[in-house]
């Protein structure tokens, strides 16, 4: 099958160039057919999942499927699909474009549509439906070429993708002020670039479906219905796979966006945690034109709250913090792109120091009359700040035309990864092995999902002495650890006996990862930096000596505290490292039965 895309092709664009003969000029990329930029073989691989996916003869998928993915290749050529975030190399948004695609159609195949209609409707309009999801997560970005980048040729004539394929060498470069809400925004111009008038007019046939997928292309994801959240999950996914997340955790998130999450946490911070204007030293400061928030404060309170919310996908550091929320337009960034500023308070008083912040709209957060009294202090912003920490941000300017440095593209055989995630037929998949947290003894391990989740019931009584709630604002000790971990799983924020579950239950007790369980907790409570550097050790470390000063796990036969657990599955067996607790009633009143793919192993 694979040979059938690996021969020299017409390109369905007229006037696109062949691979060139001799090397362009130093600073300048050759543009390239689409037969030439789909060539490799990781993107061979992923034409071949599409069509699988589409059950169509090759003559119908090269119409359908092919011929737009050649029309978009030739445009977006080599560029990146963002300048240091996800695909940040030469030729990633072809390969987003064709990762999205393939997860979009991976989903597509749970859905019947269009929905609250007969069977026989759905039958009829079941291919229509499939390739307006394939062109809705194809097209969802393509608006980044026409008002990110800056493309020329060796002239100094500008390129504009609406003049058709690039058809000499080029070089090109970010624009320093790029706004994010214009993805969308321009779609509009680029989208008759890749689908042609007969397309057009039979998608155009189905009111329903042809709504859908304008409002996509218009970025109204809200009123898209199940299109919107497949391409919105499907975009999830590919960019959870490029940074080293969980694409599989990506596609079965919730639907909700992540920009609204991060908003509602910075409103929910602002009114019951930080402090804004006091007159020394403060989380942020509110002028009349900006919110100033230091940047590291409220980093990581951000990311302790939407963990302590149950949402998955957290960056773990503050630069990627930083990246997703200026990815998501709710940063205003410097002059030269940065996410980070530095500047000097000042208050009336005559306390002043300096720090790095990040600068947010006032209106993004408060409406009407809720706005608070601003600063009456002075911010005074560093001109040239040579010595401010090197935090990388996702719009770094770059005043020459070539392109800036970006991490490596992927490997040929990153792509069997992707692929065995989503799955190369309808059968019924097996039991996923996803990785868990690593181990103080070995790398991370697999896991295979059980076949049903379990009900958990809330304890009925604290530790003793304490009964703390594990309110995240009270201080971190073992006995607060203990009642977190118990809120966490019976509220289903950490869902136990799962693929990627940090507890299990095993010997008819619970066992605790380590020491994810641990990093996880120390996630949430920022705090415990602090008290760890104490001790000079991992934050997480300084969590597992409390827990186990409670006296609550029990230890094996030669004194030590660690236990291993098999972990065996239908294609590979592991091993996972943790605590056991004396008692299953120290986290559930009624333990919940033993986890089939774990086997508790005596050294």
């Amino acid at each position: 099958m694979l040979s059938l895309f690996q021969h020299k092709r017409g390109s369905p664009t007229t006037g696109a160039p062949s691979t060139p003969a001799s090397e362009p000029a130093p600073g300048l990329t050759q543009p390239q057919s689409a037969s030439s930029l789909l060539a490799t073989h990781r993107r061979q691989r992923l034409l071949e999942h599409i069509w699988q996916r589409t059950s169509l003869s090759h003559k119908q998928f090269t119409a359908l499927y092919l011929a737009p993915l050649e029309r978009y290749a030739e445009l977006v050529q080599q560029f990146p699909a963002s300048e240091s975030h996800h695909h940040a190399y030469p030729g990633g948004m072809l390969d987003h474009g064709l990762e999205i695609v393939a997860y979009a159609l991976k989903l597509r195949q749970s859905y019947l549509l269009p929905t609250g209609t007969t069977p026989e409707d759905q039958v009829v309009q079941a291919e229509a439906w499939t390739a307006a999801i394939a062109y809705a997560a194809l097209l969802h970005d393509i608006g980044k070429v026409a008002v990110d980048l800056h493309v020329e040729y060796a002239d100094g004539t500008h390129w504009h993708p609406w003049h058709g394929p690039l058809t000499q060498p080029y070089r090109f470069r970010y624009h320093q002020e790029r706004e994010y809400r214009l993805h969308s925004a321009a779609t509009g111009l680029l989208y008759r670039q890749v689908l042609d008038r007969g397309t057009l007019d039979w998608l155009s046939s189905y009111p329903p479906l042809w709504s859908a997928l304008l409002y996509v292309l218009a970025g109204q994801y809200e009123h898209a219905g199940v299109l919107g959240e497949l391409v919105i999950q499907a975009d999830r996914a590919s960019v959870a796979q490029a940074l080293g997340g969980d694409p599989a955790r990506a596609m079965t998130a919730p639907k909700h966006a992540l920009q609204r999450k991060l908003l509602e946490g910075l409103r929910y911070l602002l009114k019951e945690e930080l402090k804004l204007n006091q007159p020394g030293a403060s989380d942020g400061w509110l002028t009349a034109d900006a919110l100033w928030l230091v940047s590291k404060t409220v980093s990581d309170k951000l990311r302790a709250h939407l963990l302590a919310q149950g949402i998955d996908g957290i960056p773990a550091n503050n630069t990627a913090v930083f990246n997703v929320l200026q990815d998501h337009g709710m940063l205003q960034p410097t002059p030269d792109g940065k996410a980070i500023w530095r500047a000097t308070i000042i208050s009336e008083a005559g306390w002043s120091h300096t720090f790095t912040l990040l600068r947010l709209a006032p209106a993004l957060i408060w409406e009407g009359g809720d706005r608070p009294e601003p600063f009456t202090g002075a911010v005074t912003i560093e001109v040239e700040p040579s010595d401010a920490p090197a935090e990388p941000s996702t719009d770094s300017s770059n005043a020459s035309l070539a392109v800036n440095a970006a991490p490596a593209a992927p490997a040929a055989d990153s792509v069997d990864t992707l692929l065995a995630l989503l799955g190369t037929s309808d059968a019924e998949p097996t039991p996923q092995e996803p990785k868990v947290e690593p181990s103080p003894a070995t790398c991370a391990d697999e896991l295979p999902a059980p076949s049903q989740e379990t009900d958990l019931t809330p304890p009925e009584s604290a530790l003793s002495p304490t009964k703390s709630s594990g309110n995240s604002r009270e201080p971190p000790s073992g006995e607060h650890f203990m009642a977190w971990l118990r809120q966490r799983t019976h509220s289903r924020k950490l869902i136990i006996n799962d693929s990627q579950a940090l507890v299990h239950t095993v010997a008819n007790t619970a066992f605790l990862v380590s020491p994810g369980v641990f990093q996880r907790y120390a996630q949430e409570h920022p705090q415990t930096a602090a008290l760890a550097k104490q001790d000079q050790g991992a934050d997480w470390q300084w969590v597992q000596k409390r827990f186990e000063k409670l006296q609550l796990h029990r230890k094996q036969d030669n004194g030590l505290n660690i236990w291993t657990c098999e972990v065996r599955g239908p294609r590979k067996s592991r091993r996972l490292h943790g605590y056991l607790l004396t008692t299953p009633r120290h986290l559930f009143d009624v333990s919940p039965p033993n986890n089939p793919y774990l086997v508790l192993l005596k050294l």
